[in-house]
């Protein structure tokens, strides 16, 4: 038979190691998934700062493409048009978060940040950064109707 206190430690414990785990740099590990549901749950397990800054992300997306497919892969919440691949993903680092957007070459301005990889490009966003909402909804509509990268 178990004593009382065992039996009262037993949720904490089990919460505990049911939290997502966070990976080198801080990007959470989500096990991956189709739909709203695991970007959500990578979404919640963004640390600190980041977790609002993914929300935004996140609410700024589906505002421009209320229809957007969503989905977790290598730990990163992927964005796309149904049957048309994905244009954009985001992952967590220590001291930024990368939004990549996979047709990055082809939108009006290009996004800053230069990729080794085709088309990619990329928007690093540090916490004290000022976010241009504007030119992000921009460019996620631009991405939007450009063909996805299937993967």
């Amino acid at each position: 038979m178990r004593s009382p206190s065992s039996i009262t430690d037993m949720p904490a414990a089990k919460k505990a190691s049911s939290a997502p785990k966070l990976l080198s740099g801080g990007n959470p590990q989500i096990p991956k998934g189709d739909g709203d549901a695991p970007v959500q749950a990578y979404l919640e397990a963004m640390p600190g700062w980041k977790a609002d800054l993914g929300r935004k992300l996140d609410s700024l997306i589906v505002g421009v493409v209320p229809n957007v497919h969503k989905a977790v892969k290598w730990n990163s919440p992927f964005y796309g048009v149904e049957g048309d691949g994905w244009f954009l993903n985001f992952h967590c680092f220590a001291k930024y978060v990368k939004v990549a957007f996979f047709r990055g070459t082809q939108l009006k301005p290009v996004p800053p940040g230069e990729s080794t990889s085709g088309d990619t490009r990329y928007l690093d966003i540090r916490e004290n950064d000022e976010f241009d909402e504007k030119q992000f909804t921009k460019w996620v509509k631009q991405a939007s109707k450009l063909p996805g990268e299937k993967l």
